[in-house]
């Protein structure tokens, strides 16, 4: 990993995608989508200021557990000035993420054990679809095929 000298306050593009392990396309989506900022030279090129390593770092560690990016940028908002997540920023919005996670995990691991039973279906209209209809939720209401939209009696049947 190239190291950059103390002095240097601000990294180029290259710098910070070296350091960070993000691609370069990457650094540019986060910008656009306001995770992070840079500020332009006079020949138009981005400057990003040493801060933005901590924040990419809480960027990709974020994603890896699967947090989307508009949440991420929710959490970074609520930031005092926009400053970059300390440790106990990231034990805050990670506690507040954990139900999420656990939710996620629980409908992950149900689809494993479940997988199987859709094999031969394809259309997922069973009654109790595991996929289409988790917890048979509208088992009580009627059966997976008439989920799709019901056409009136009166409606005329186009070819």
């Amino acid at each position: 990993m190239p190291q950059i000298p103390e002095k240097i306050h601000e990294l180029t593009v290259g710098q910070l995608s070296a350091r960070s392990g993000a691609a370069v396309s990457a650094l540019h989506f986060y910008e656009a989508k306001g995770l992070i900022g840079s500020r332009r030279t006079a020949g138009n090129q981005r400057r990003y200021g040493r801060d933005a390593l901590r924040r990419v770092a809480f960027i990709r560690a974020a994603q890896r557990v699967g947090i989307p990016l508009a949440t991420i940028r929710e959490a970074l908002s609520e930031l005092p000035e926009e400053r970059t997540p300390t440790r106990e920023d990231w034990s805050r919005l990670s506690a507040a993420w954990r139900a999420e996670l656990d939710d996620r995990i629980k409908q992950l691991g149900r689809l494993r054990d479940h997988l199987s039973d859709c094999i031969g279906c394809g259309c997922l209209s069973l009654e109790t679809c595991v996929l289409s209809n988790p917890d048979d939720v509208f088992g009580a209401r009627m059966a997976g095929s008439r989920l799709l939209p019901l056409r009136r009696p009166d409606q005329e049947e186009t070819p």
